[in-house]
């Protein structure tokens, strides 16, 4: 069964939140400052790849409004329906990013935040290779994530719950590295939603290029 035949969960639990997780999350200073880091190192009218594009906001919003083309993917079709509306310069489909065929050489940049918690360990691997392959040399992407040692544990995130699986930091570094990219800075924060409840999250950002020659 491909992953398009089910309903993937973080399909579920984002057309459950809406544009609550763009309150929640949009105005994240580390965020902001990850797309303003890749803004200033996209040749004019780059092709950028948004993958888990939410709302739209800021991401796919920020990359558009410098003049860049943006294809966003996302499993839920409540956020791909609001990002379409609020950013309809950009492109957005609803698909699940590990079944989304890619062409090698293919984007100038790419976004990675905070979508690769719901998959398994072998699978983020999988996707961050595929996005390794998709990303032409000298290119430059960003991915955002929860550093933690955890394996399909339940946790409360914005009042529901919701597996996870992630890695620890070193960890997280040594999946990016193993898919052909180079960290050129990591930052590490901690971040606490605009959501009533929520409390601190460890986030941890990273800078990173692809080096070498086209495949």
């Amino acid at each position: 069964m491909s992953h398009g035949d089910r309903r993937p969960p973080a399909a579920v639990l984002f057309d459950a939140l809406g544009p609550a997780y763009e309150k929640a999350f949009a105005r994240a200073p580390a965020h902001l400052s990850a797309l303003e880091w890749l803004v200033e190192r996209l040749p004019p009218a780059a092709r950028t790849l948004d993958v888990g594009s939410g709302t739209g906001r800021p991401t796919a919003a920020a990359l558009i409004g410098a003049g860049h083309r943006v294809l966003g993917v996302d499993v839920s079709p409540v956020m791909v329906e609001l990002a379409a509306r609020q950013v309809p310069e950009a492109e957005f489909r609803r698909v699940d990013i590990r079944d989304l065929p890619l062409d090698a050489d293919a984007f100038d940049g790419v976004c990675v935040f905070f979508s690769l918690l719901q998959m398994t360990r072998a699978e983020q691997a999988a996707v961050m290779r595929r996005l390794g392959l998709a990303l032409r040399p000298g290119g430059h992407l960003v991915l955002a994530t929860v550093p933690a040692d955890v394996e399909d544990v339940e946790v409360v995130f914005m009042g529901r719950p919701v597996r996870a699986t992630s890695f620890a930091e070193e960890g997280v570094i040594d999946m990016v590295e193993a898919a052909g990219l180079t960290v050129l800075s990591r930052h590490s924060t901690v971040f606490t939603p605009d959501h009533p409840g929520a409390g601190p999250e460890p986030h941890l950002f990273l800078y990173c290029r692809r080096d070498g020659t086209g495949g």
